[in-house]
């Protein structure tokens, strides 16, 4: 069941996929929140995470604390969950 949002592709709501072709960001994901879609864009290109509980991984979840409490309708949620 693929959708097509803004011609784009997923292969469903709330599940992101990387996006090489794009010039600066690295994935993106069609969000879901109750009636509510949108296209959410998020990760710098060439940037890898780092793994759980180093200190760059701590260090990016302190400094996007705020906007990861947002939810799924934020793109430093959906950056902490894929790359970080």
């Amino acid at each position: 069941m693929a959708i097509e949002y803004r011609g784009e592709k997923f292969s469903g709501y709330n599940k992101p996929k990387a996006t090489p072709s794009h010039g600066s960001k690295s994935h993106a994901v069609l969000a879901k929140s109750g009636s509510t879609n949108k296209l959410i864009r998020f990760g710098q290109k060439g940037v890898k995470g780092s793994p759980k509980g180093s200190k760059r991984n701590k260090a990016f979840r302190a400094r996007h604390a705020k906007n990861i409490k947002k939810g799924k309708m934020s793109a430093a949620y959906w950056a902490a969950k894929t790359k970080w």
